[in-house]
């Protein structure tokens, strides 16, 4: 018989008939009753992209690096392949000579992002690809759209560009193109070009509620895609504010949503995930489309942070973390965790 503690107090049978602690009892009961199930299925992989051979370490994040776009790239995709991630999003670190204030690179058929894809695709043909469509990768003022000398991000012109990277990316193999660029209507416009050009199979994963965090930091670094100083002649905004969403707006998400579901989207996504969380949930109530949450470059640099510091275990942060992520409705996880967390899954199941 389990002994008590000395000092435990003698008490009379309280009538409580509910009682939810029986179903936590055991690890089967647990497992059993779980209402969310966090799966390496879940996950899209991020991969950063360049031009070199070698890997080269992001310091702000660390365990994350640049990729060479004929190297080091397929050996991470065939990594997170064998752990059960089938899905990967490619962004290009642009050489600075390429970039131009009209961003042109964005759809040149031999560009780094064009060939990424044909490199995955060649060696990984059932590995799902998404890509990025925006223009600050390539634009030498660092923002997503073009600017004018007043700094104003010029919506529709913009876009016109935004076709043209989309129907490149198609034609490289992408599965899914996914504009995080935040202009109107720009979902609608990219599926009547990808249908114009035959390429009807093509989904769309479309940044619907992209906030203007502050929580991008690291990527920026990584794809050194931050706006750039004004000059005496042209003026350039230094933040994202006038395209991406407003933190303190909820209510606004859902307009997005909507717009984005009738222009023809296929998922819906958030970003960043875990400062948005009522944000995945306002969607997932509100629309049948997958959702969609990008667990970003800060979020992961926090985690990571602490956990080299020894402020947290790594593993189980990281897997609760993703857990509230799912729970909350998103059935995509864009994460720099996926090939680790799929590791700790696995090991989890035994496996």
């Amino acid at each position: 018989k389990p002994r008590l503690p000395v000092g435990t107090p003698e008490v009379e049978h309280i009538g409580i008939r509910k009682r939810p602690r029986r179903n936590r009892r055991g690890p089967a009961m647990r497992e059993m009753f779980a209402e969310t199930i966090l799966l390496p299925a879940n996950f899209i992989l991020p991969i950063f992209v360049h031009e070199g051979a070698d890997d080269i370490p992001i310091s702000s994040m660390p365990g994350v690096s640049r990729l060479g776009v004929d190297t080091g790239l397929l050996r991470e995709v065939r990594e997170a392949y064998a752990v059960g991630v089938k899905s990967v999003v490619i962004f290009p670190k642009t050489p600075d000579e390429l970039k131009t204030p009209t961003a042109e690179e964005c759809f040149n058929p031999s560009g780094l992002a064009q060939r990424a894809i044909r490199n995955v695709k060649r060696e990984f043909p059932d590995v799902v690809v998404y890509t990025d469509v925006a223009l600050d990768p390539y634009n030498s003022l660092g923002h997503d759209g073009i600017v004018r000398s007043d700094g104003v991000i010029m919506n529709d012109e913009t876009i016109a560009y935004l076709c043209k990277q989309a129907v490149s990316q198609a034609e490289a193999g992408a599965d899914y193109v996914s504009p995080s660029d935040m202009m109107d209507g720009r979902v609608g416009a990219i599926r009547d070009a990808l249908d114009n050009a035959g390429f009807t199979q093509v989904g769309i994963m479309s940044y619907t509620a992209k906030y203007a965090s502050a929580f991008y930091g690291p990527f920026r670094e990584a794809l050194d895609s931050k706006p750039r100083m004004p000059s005496d002649d042209w003026k350039v905004e230094p933040n994202k504010k006038t395209y991406q969403q407003n933190p303190a707006n909820w209510r606004e998400s859902l307009l997005e949503a909507k717009l984005d579901e009738e222009e023809g989207a296929d998922i819906l996504m958030v970003k960043p995930a875990m400062p948005y969380l009522d944000i995945i949930k306002g969607l997932s109530d509100n629309s049948n489309l997958p959702i969609a949450a990008y667990h970003v470059s800060g979020e992961y640099a926090m985690l990571k942070a602490a956990a080299l510091n020894g402020w947290l275990n790594e593993k189980d942060a990281v897997l609760e973390a993703l857990l509230s992520i799912k729970r909350a409705g998103a059935n995509v996880i864009l994460t720099y965790y996926a090939v680790q967390a799929a590791k700790w899954l696995r090991e989890d199941q035994g496996l």
